[in-house]
């Protein structure tokens, strides 16, 4: 270029203009950057599959997750599974042995102790912020509730067991409780599943119950006030307390 040339700008027009006339596969870069994003979806998809089976008790807790086995039958490489249980791990659902291989995690009496702890600290508080909204509009809970009643399985219940829960934590409007409520959803759901299947073999009337105790919290967050609906929920949330593991007594 000649000095005193003047430079012409580079607008977002013009360099439209000069991508437009470069084969795709002259495009290095932007290969590239399809390559990066492209395992993503196998990611997630492997990570959700393990999930499931994990949360639903398909996977024992303790039991070996063979990374070249489940790669298999995904049908991908094992880096999206290594992913996968990395982020699994995160979750609090998979722990990882010191020769690096993944293991579904255990929860210890302590582990259930702590997580109960957290819902009763955290689910009467959302419960009182959530009355004025839910006494405004509960359809949302009407509707968790039907499908509650037509759940065919165990894991279903499960799931939609949290999700009315987590239907009050969002009419909390408290963000930050939220995003913590959250932040534990995956133990939580694995917590809950347990109890769930352990209940189940003694009293063959989860779902039932589930229906009939969230019905009672309801019809209290239509009728009552945020302080009784505070303590109702106290009160559901301390139901669990005869199902959690008896924690080891200290010396």
């Amino acid at each position: 270029m000649a000095a005193g040339s003047p430079v012409t700008p580079v607008t977002s027009k013009r360099l439209v203009n000069i991508y437009s006339s470069i084969p795709l596969n002259q495009l290095p870069l932007m290969n590239k950057m399809q390559s990066v994003s492209a395992p993503k979806p196998r990611t997630e998809h492997a990570a959700d599959t393990l999930r499931m089976r994990i949360v639903d008790g398909l996977l024992e807790p303790g039991t070996l997750i063979a990374e070249s086995a489940m790669a298999r039958e995904l049908g991908v490489s094992r880096v999206p599974v290594r992913e996968a249980l990395f982020a699994l791990e995160r979750d609090g659902l998979v722990r990882f042995s010191q020769t690096g291989r993944a293991f579904v995690k255990e929860l210890s009496a302590t582990d259930f102790e702590e997580l109960f702890v957290l819902r009763l600290t955290l689910e009467p508080v959302a419960a009182r912020l959530a009355a004025s909204a839910l006494r405004a509009d509960a359809s949302a809970l009407e509707k968790n509730i039907a499908a509650t009643e037509r759940a065919a399985s165990l894991s279903k219940v499960t799931h939609l067991d949290l999700d009315f829960h987590e239907i009050i934590m969002e009419a909390s409007g408290n963000v930050r409780l939220l995003k913590l409520w959250r932040s534990l959803r995956n133990e939580l759901e694995l917590w809950l599943g347990r109890l769930h299947r352990s209940k189940q073999l003694q009293t063959r009337g989860t779902r039932e119950e589930t229906v009939a105790t969230h019905g009672e919290l309801l019809k209290c967050f239509r009728t009552q006030s945020p302080a009784v609906c505070e303590r109702k929920m106290r009160e559901h949330i301390l139901g669990w307390r005869e199902w959690l593991p008896v924690l080891p007594t200290k010396e």
